[in-house]
Protein backbone atom coordinates (compact mmCIF):
# COMPACT_ATOMS: atom_id res chain seq x y z
CA UNK A 1 0.00 0.00 0.00
CA UNK A 2 1.40 3.61 -1.15
CA UNK A 3 2.26 5.60 1.99
CA UNK A 4 0.39 9.01 2.68
CA UNK A 5 1.93 11.43 0.36
CA UNK A 6 2.48 14.84 3.04
CA UNK A 7 3.01 18.11 0.82
CA UNK A 8 5.63 20.75 2.75
CA UNK A 9 5.42 24.22 1.74
CA UNK A 10 8.04 26.79 2.78
CA UNK A 11 11.24 23.48 2.52
CA UNK A 12 13.48 26.98 2.58
CA UNK A 13 11.82 28.49 5.84
CA UNK A 14 12.45 27.62 9.17
CA UNK A 15 9.84 25.53 9.73
CA UNK A 16 9.66 23.52 6.31
CA UNK A 17 13.52 23.30 7.27
CA UNK A 18 13.40 21.75 10.51
CA UNK A 19 10.87 18.91 9.18
CA UNK A 20 12.62 18.24 6.11
CA UNK A 21 15.51 17.35 8.67
CA UNK A 22 13.84 15.54 10.97
CA UNK A 23 15.09 11.73 11.21
CA UNK A 24 13.57 9.01 8.74
CA UNK A 25 12.67 6.96 11.40
CA UNK A 26 9.69 9.50 12.75
CA UNK A 27 8.77 10.16 9.21
CA UNK A 28 8.35 6.55 7.75
CA UNK A 29 5.10 6.15 7.67
CA UNK A 30 4.60 9.24 5.19
CA UNK A 31 5.82 9.85 1.85
CA UNK A 32 6.69 13.72 1.92
CA UNK A 33 6.92 16.33 -0.76
CA UNK A 34 9.20 19.92 -0.37
CA UNK A 35 7.97 23.18 -2.06
CA UNK A 36 9.66 25.83 -2.01
CA UNK A 37 9.04 29.20 -4.46
CA UNK A 38 10.37 27.20 -7.45
CA UNK A 39 7.35 24.48 -7.16
CA UNK A 40 4.56 26.25 -5.71
CA UNK A 41 4.62 30.24 -4.79
CA UNK A 42 1.99 31.17 -2.61
CA UNK A 43 2.79 35.05 -4.22
CA UNK A 44 1.10 33.34 -6.97
CA UNK A 45 -2.06 31.69 -6.17
CA UNK A 46 -3.78 31.22 -10.00
CA UNK A 47 -1.12 28.59 -9.98
CA UNK A 48 -2.80 26.81 -7.39
CA UNK A 49 -4.75 24.74 -9.30
CA UNK A 50 -2.17 23.31 -11.51
CA UNK A 51 -0.25 21.84 -8.76
CA UNK A 52 -3.33 20.32 -6.91
CA UNK A 53 -4.03 18.86 -10.50
CA UNK A 54 -0.48 17.03 -10.27
CA UNK A 55 -0.33 16.44 -6.54
CA UNK A 56 -2.93 14.50 -4.77
CA UNK A 57 -1.41 14.95 -0.75
CA UNK A 58 -3.30 13.26 1.89
CA UNK A 59 -1.78 16.06 4.30
CA UNK A 60 -0.52 19.67 3.21
CA UNK A 61 1.44 21.78 5.29
CA UNK A 62 1.73 25.16 4.80
CA UNK A 63 4.94 26.93 6.35
CA UNK A 64 5.21 29.45 3.84
CA UNK A 65 4.12 32.34 4.25
CA UNK A 66 5.28 36.22 3.89
CA UNK A 67 6.79 36.61 7.25
CA UNK A 68 8.45 40.58 6.57
CA UNK A 69 6.28 42.60 9.17
CA UNK A 70 7.80 45.83 8.89
CA UNK A 71 7.96 45.42 4.83
CA UNK A 72 3.60 44.09 4.90
CA UNK A 73 2.72 47.25 6.37
CA UNK A 74 3.84 48.63 2.44
CA UNK A 75 3.38 45.21 0.70
CA UNK A 76 -0.39 44.67 1.74
CA UNK A 77 -1.26 42.75 -1.71
CA UNK A 78 1.67 40.32 -1.55
CA UNK A 79 1.18 40.04 2.23
CA UNK A 80 -2.73 39.72 1.25
CA UNK A 81 -1.90 37.14 -1.22
CA UNK A 82 0.58 34.81 -0.13
CA UNK A 83 -0.96 35.18 3.64
CA UNK A 84 -4.75 34.99 3.16
CA UNK A 85 -6.21 34.39 -0.22
CA UNK A 86 -3.58 31.75 -1.80
CA UNK A 87 -4.05 30.00 2.03
CA UNK A 88 -7.92 29.77 1.06
CA UNK A 89 -7.70 28.35 -2.52
CA UNK A 90 -5.28 25.73 -0.64
CA UNK A 91 -7.88 25.05 1.99
CA UNK A 92 -10.59 24.87 -1.02
CA UNK A 93 -8.26 22.37 -2.89
CA UNK A 94 -7.71 20.21 0.16
CA UNK A 95 -11.46 19.93 1.04
CA UNK A 96 -11.96 18.82 -2.56
CA UNK A 97 -9.73 15.58 -2.13
CA UNK A 98 -10.91 15.21 1.46
CA UNK A 99 -7.27 16.35 2.19
CA UNK A 100 -6.03 17.51 6.22
CA UNK A 101 -4.55 21.05 6.34
CA UNK A 102 -2.67 22.33 8.32
CA UNK A 103 -1.43 26.23 8.24
CA UNK A 104 0.87 28.03 10.23
CA UNK A 105 -0.39 30.97 12.06
CA UNK A 106 0.99 34.05 14.63
CA UNK A 107 0.82 35.45 17.63
CA UNK A 108 0.14 38.69 16.12
CA UNK A 109 -3.74 37.76 15.30
CA UNK A 110 -4.19 39.56 19.13
CA UNK A 111 -3.73 42.97 19.80
CA UNK A 112 -1.34 42.61 22.59
CA UNK A 113 -3.05 44.10 25.33
CA UNK A 114 -3.74 40.68 27.28
CA UNK A 115 -2.45 40.19 30.77
CA UNK A 116 -2.89 36.09 30.73
CA UNK A 117 -1.99 33.77 27.95
CA UNK A 118 -4.32 33.89 25.25
CA UNK A 119 -7.01 31.19 24.99
CA UNK A 120 -7.96 30.14 20.99
CA UNK A 121 -11.62 31.76 21.33
CA UNK A 122 -10.09 34.91 22.78
CA UNK A 123 -11.03 37.86 20.57
CA UNK A 124 -8.75 38.57 17.77
CA UNK A 125 -7.60 42.07 17.15
CA UNK A 126 -4.27 42.38 14.85
CA UNK A 127 -2.55 45.96 15.24
CA UNK A 128 -0.31 45.43 12.11
CA UNK A 129 -1.12 44.30 8.58
CA UNK A 130 0.89 40.93 8.77
CA UNK A 131 -1.02 39.92 11.65
CA UNK A 132 -4.20 40.66 9.67
CA UNK A 133 -3.36 39.06 6.87
CA UNK A 134 -2.71 35.92 8.66
CA UNK A 135 -5.77 36.34 10.85
CA UNK A 136 -7.74 35.97 7.24
CA UNK A 137 -5.67 33.06 6.38
CA UNK A 138 -7.27 31.43 9.28
CA UNK A 139 -10.82 32.58 8.99
CA UNK A 140 -10.20 30.90 5.03
CA UNK A 141 -8.79 28.40 5.65
CA UNK A 142 -10.82 27.07 8.52
CA UNK A 143 -14.32 27.83 6.42
CA UNK A 144 -12.96 26.18 3.12
CA UNK A 145 -11.72 23.22 4.48
CA UNK A 146 -13.28 21.15 7.37
CA UNK A 147 -10.34 19.00 7.95
CA UNK A 148 -8.10 21.84 8.60
CA UNK A 149 -5.71 22.45 11.51
CA UNK A 150 -4.60 26.34 12.30
CA UNK A 151 -1.41 26.41 14.41
CA UNK A 152 -0.98 29.86 15.96
CA UNK A 153 3.23 30.37 17.29
CA UNK A 154 5.50 33.26 18.11
CA UNK A 155 9.10 34.14 18.68
CA UNK A 156 10.47 31.44 15.68
CA UNK A 157 13.52 30.32 15.85
CA UNK A 158 15.80 28.02 14.02
CA UNK A 159 19.62 27.01 12.94
CA UNK A 160 18.65 27.89 9.74
CA UNK A 161 17.63 30.90 8.17
CA UNK A 162 17.00 34.47 9.64
CA UNK A 163 15.87 34.63 13.01
CA UNK A 164 16.94 36.92 16.49
CA UNK A 165 18.64 34.13 17.65
CA UNK A 166 21.08 34.30 15.03
CA UNK A 167 21.19 38.16 14.61
CA UNK A 168 21.43 38.39 18.32
CA UNK A 169 24.84 35.99 18.25
CA UNK A 170 25.88 37.81 15.29
CA UNK A 171 25.90 41.43 16.37
CA UNK A 172 27.29 40.29 20.01
CA UNK A 173 30.36 39.43 18.28
CA UNK A 174 30.54 42.82 16.55
CA UNK A 175 29.47 44.97 19.07
CA UNK A 176 30.29 45.35 22.92
CA UNK A 177 26.81 46.36 24.15
CA UNK A 178 23.16 45.97 22.73
CA UNK A 179 19.99 47.57 23.58
CA UNK A 180 17.12 45.16 23.41
CA UNK A 181 12.99 45.89 24.11
CA UNK A 182 11.72 44.68 27.39
CA UNK A 183 8.01 45.42 27.72
CA UNK A 184 7.13 43.18 25.03
CA UNK A 185 6.45 39.96 26.58
CA UNK A 186 6.12 36.42 24.81
CA UNK A 187 7.53 32.53 24.89
CA UNK A 188 9.88 31.67 22.07
CA UNK A 189 9.32 28.87 20.00
CA UNK A 190 11.99 26.46 18.11
CA UNK A 191 11.25 25.33 15.17
CA UNK A 192 12.29 21.90 15.54
CA UNK A 193 10.51 21.33 18.44
CA UNK A 194 7.00 22.64 16.35
CA UNK A 195 8.20 20.09 13.65
CA UNK A 196 8.45 17.22 16.04
CA UNK A 197 5.03 18.13 16.90
CA UNK A 198 3.26 18.49 13.79
CA UNK A 199 4.52 15.15 13.24
CA UNK A 200 2.92 13.67 16.40
CA UNK A 201 -0.37 15.14 15.10
CA UNK A 202 -0.02 13.50 11.71
CA UNK A 203 0.59 10.27 13.27
CA UNK A 204 -2.41 10.62 15.68
CA UNK A 205 -4.62 11.36 12.48
CA UNK A 206 -3.53 9.02 10.30
CA UNK A 207 -4.26 6.46 13.61
CA UNK A 208 -7.68 7.94 13.95
CA UNK A 209 -7.45 10.62 16.47
CA UNK A 210 -8.21 13.09 14.53
CA UNK A 211 -9.07 16.83 16.09
CA UNK A 212 -9.06 19.87 13.50
CA UNK A 213 -9.42 23.80 14.40
CA UNK A 214 -7.46 26.24 16.13
CA UNK A 215 -4.21 25.20 18.18
CA UNK A 216 -1.49 26.80 19.26
CA UNK A 217 2.35 26.32 20.28
CA UNK A 218 5.56 27.59 21.82
CA UNK A 219 7.78 26.79 24.15
CA UNK A 220 6.49 27.16 27.69
CA UNK A 221 7.79 30.04 29.53
CA UNK A 222 7.29 33.84 29.89
CA UNK A 223 9.69 35.98 29.12
CA UNK A 224 10.59 39.87 27.17
CA UNK A 225 12.80 39.70 24.61
CA UNK A 226 15.49 41.30 26.77
CA UNK A 227 15.93 38.12 29.02
CA UNK A 228 15.78 35.98 25.41
CA UNK A 229 18.50 38.31 24.36
CA UNK A 230 20.62 38.03 27.93
CA UNK A 231 20.09 33.89 27.70
CA UNK A 232 21.32 33.87 24.12
CA UNK A 233 24.34 35.89 25.18
CA UNK A 234 24.97 33.41 28.67
CA UNK A 235 24.63 30.19 26.39
CA UNK A 236 26.82 31.28 23.58
CA UNK A 237 29.38 32.59 25.56
CA UNK A 238 28.93 35.90 24.52
CA UNK A 239 31.24 38.88 26.68
CA UNK A 240 28.63 41.37 25.45
CA UNK A 241 26.60 43.93 28.12
CA UNK A 242 22.36 43.57 27.17
CA UNK A 243 20.77 46.24 27.86
CA UNK A 244 16.85 47.13 28.27
CA UNK A 245 14.55 49.56 26.63
CA UNK A 246 11.40 50.56 26.23
CA UNK A 247 9.83 49.99 22.91
CA UNK A 248 9.18 53.54 22.51
CA UNK A 249 13.05 53.60 22.08
CA UNK A 250 13.28 51.48 18.98
CA UNK A 251 10.41 51.94 16.85
CA UNK A 252 9.52 50.42 14.29
CA UNK A 253 6.74 50.84 11.03
CA UNK A 254 4.82 48.32 12.12
CA UNK A 255 3.01 47.97 16.07
CA UNK A 256 4.38 45.12 17.75
CA UNK A 257 1.98 43.31 20.76
CA UNK A 258 3.08 43.98 24.07
CA UNK A 259 2.21 40.59 25.49
CA UNK A 260 2.20 37.92 22.94
CA UNK A 261 1.65 34.39 25.69
CA UNK A 262 -0.49 31.89 24.13
CA UNK A 263 -2.50 29.19 26.09
CA UNK A 264 -0.91 26.02 24.45
CA UNK A 265 -3.21 23.10 26.67
CA UNK A 266 -5.46 22.11 23.57
CA UNK A 267 -2.43 20.16 22.19
CA UNK A 268 -1.92 18.80 25.29
CA UNK A 269 -5.03 17.95 26.08
CA UNK A 270 -6.05 16.66 22.20
CA UNK A 271 -3.12 15.32 21.23
CA UNK A 272 -0.90 14.28 23.91
CA UNK A 273 1.91 16.90 22.83
CA UNK A 274 4.93 17.37 25.85
CA UNK A 275 5.89 20.94 25.79
CA UNK A 276 9.39 21.52 25.89
CA UNK A 277 10.57 24.64 28.08
CA UNK A 278 12.42 27.71 26.18
CA UNK A 279 15.65 27.34 27.94
CA UNK A 280 16.33 23.83 27.36
CA UNK A 281 15.40 24.30 23.52
CA UNK A 282 17.14 27.43 23.21
CA UNK A 283 20.57 25.90 25.02
CA UNK A 284 19.72 22.98 22.56
CA UNK A 285 19.84 25.15 19.51
CA UNK A 286 22.62 27.08 20.35
CA UNK A 287 24.58 24.19 20.95
CA UNK A 288 24.03 23.19 17.25
CA UNK A 289 25.42 26.23 15.85
CA UNK A 290 28.19 26.00 17.91
CA UNK A 291 28.93 22.79 16.63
Amino acid sequence: MSKPLVVVTGKNGQLGWEILQLPESLKEQFEFLFTGREELDLAKPETIPAFFEKNKPAYFINCAAYTAVDKAEQENELAYKTNAESVGLIAKHCASIDAVLITISTDYVFDGNGKEPYQINTKTNPINYYGYSKWVGEQLALANCPKSIVIRTSWVYSTHGNNFVKTMLRLMNERPELKVVSDQIGSPTYAADLAETILKMMQSIQNGHAHYGIYQYSNTGVISWYDFATAIAKLGSKNCNVLPIPSSAYPTPAKRPGYSVMDCSGLVNDYGIVLKDWHSSLAKCIGLLNS
